[in-house]
């Protein structure tokens, strides 16, 4: 009984150490995604505050290519939807995670207690000394 109890211990402590793994790159994707906005956003009112006259270049590789204003700034908006949209994906993503650990910590409690309550039972304290026998 209790190396059924110890290996279902065993795998589930396996799957909260991948599911803490999972939630460390989940947070490092955030961290990035959060970076890309800021810098993103950045250009938007560097944007705003271009009149028509003003040349954008973009970094292609080591040159710099001319582009046309309001398709640079479209791009720009395209690309904040998008990180706005992976950053409501990877939030959902750092819930189910964290919902899916507490419910794993909760099973990783429940064995230790059963295989502590077994182990008390398979190996019972040694008899206390009667008072009679102590004096």
């Amino acid at each position: 009984m209790s190396d059924s109890l110890q290996a279902r211990f065993q795998k589930a402590s396996a799957e909260f150490q991948k599911l803490q793994n999972d939630l460390s790159n989940a947070v490092e994707a955030r961290q990035r995604l959060d970076a890309q906005l800021s810098e993103n956003e950045l250009v938007k009112k560097e944007f705003a505050q271009l009149t028509p006259d003003n040349r954008i270049f973009k970094l292609t590789g080591p040159v710099l290519v001319k582009q046309d204003q309001a398709e640079a700034k479209s791009n720009v908006e395209t690309r904040l939807e998008f990180i706005r949209g992976e950053i409501k994906r990877v939030e959902a993503q750092l819930k189910d995670i964290e919902s899916k650990q507490e419910q794993k910590k909760n099973e990783l409690v429940e064995i230790q207690t059963a295989l502590q309550q077994l182990q008390a039972q398979q190996n019972p304290p040694p008899p206390q000394l009667s008072s009679a026998l102590a004096a």
